[in-house]
């Protein structure tokens, strides 16, 4: 039997399967394999750890309770879907649902246009760029309550400040805190102050990831800077539009602290429950009335309602930039 050596290549002596062995297993490669295969998920696993423990844990205990009735006492029974058909019929919760839905309609659309206009705004080079950047998230990091004061006065009946300049036009006192749709409307205001800011600031992050080129391109072919805006800027922003309204729509259906505050603390929501939330009713029936079973399938409701809404507004922003 002979041995071809093809004399090209160079010959390479078989390395004997304990040197294979030890190589396998040296400090060197095991370290190798802690850098690439183990630490992402090492430096990953707090989330899902904290994820598991306050995120995985509630749904479930909730979803379990969810068909029963558990109230202060310990008393724990079986009600089935009980808790479910209760609140289909609940005129209470559906009043709760139409006000969630009210105000997240009248906060949401208005603070998206106007943070993507401030966005566009702020990404313009001028003086101060930085200070004034800042500045547009002022009002997140002020304390909800500090709001709350401050916006209750501007409402109030007899002397806050709307009123009067209402009455400047010959109209009469609105009692913001008592009606329905005045009542929507100030808590709008509350919360597209405080988001506002927050938002274009996403906003302006994803503007600044847009080709300079295209600008370039679009004013050499005559482009205005509005036709540049809504055929570039806008369709370009997409990815970065659906998370914001993404966001605010969980943001918006979950509202609990502008509502609350704005009555003094009381989760009933006025006098006749005209701006009482979803998130609201929750807490009133869990940690007012007791019915721990009641509120958890109030929350699951509400789960399923956010995936809808969620589900809707990604369906319509994706229609934004032509696609079907």
């Amino acid at each position: 039997m002979s041995l071809h050596v093809d004399a090209g290549q160079p010959t390479r002596a078989p390395v004997p399967p304990d040197r294979r062995h030890v190589r396998r297993n040296s400090p060197r490669s095991f370290r190798t394999w802690l850098d690439l295969k183990a630490a992402p998920y090492l430096l990953v696993s707090p989330y899902y750890l904290l994820f598991l423990l306050f995120g995985l844990f509630p749904l479930g205990f909730t979803l379990y309770y969810a068909f029963f009735t558990y109230d202060l006492t310990g008393t724990v029974e079986w009600t089935g879907v009980g808790n479910f058909t209760g609140l289909l019929s609940d005129s209470a919760f559906w009043k709760a649902v139409v006000n969630t839905l009210g105000m997240f309609a009248i906060a949401t659309v208005p603070q998206m246009l106007l943070a993507l206009l401030l966005a566009d705004a702020l990404n313009k080079r001028f003086k101060g760029q930085l200070f004034v950047r800042m500045g547009v998230l002022l009002p997140l990091v002020t304390s909800v309550v500090a709001v709350a004061v401050v916006f209750t006065q501007l409402y109030g009946r007899d002397w806050g400040l709307i009123n009067w300049v209402l009455s400047w036009f010959g109209a009469d006192p609105v009692s913001w805190k008592t009606e329905r749709i005045p009542s929507w409307l100030a808590i709008a205001t509350m919360i597209d102050w405080r988001w506002t800011g927050y938002n274009a600031i996403i906003f302006l992050a994803g503007m600044q990831t847009i080709p300079r080129d295209l600008y370039e391109a679009a004013s050499i072919d005559g482009a205005s800077r509005r036709r540049q805006f809504w055929q570039i800027t806008v369709p370009m922003l997409r990815p970065t539009m659906i998370f914001v309204v993404l966001n605010s729509t969980i943001g918006g259906l979950t509202l609990f602290a502008e509502p609350t505050t704005f009555y003094n603390g009381n989760v009933h929501g006025g006098t006749d429950s005209q701006f009482q939330t979803v998130s609201m009713f929750i807490f009133e029936q869990g940690f007012r009335e007791f019915d721990y079973g009641y509120a958890s399938a109030a929350a699951w409701l509400l789960f399923l309602l956010i995936l809808i809404g969620s589900l809707i507004n990604f369906l319509l922003v994706r229609r934004i930039g032509g696609n079907k």
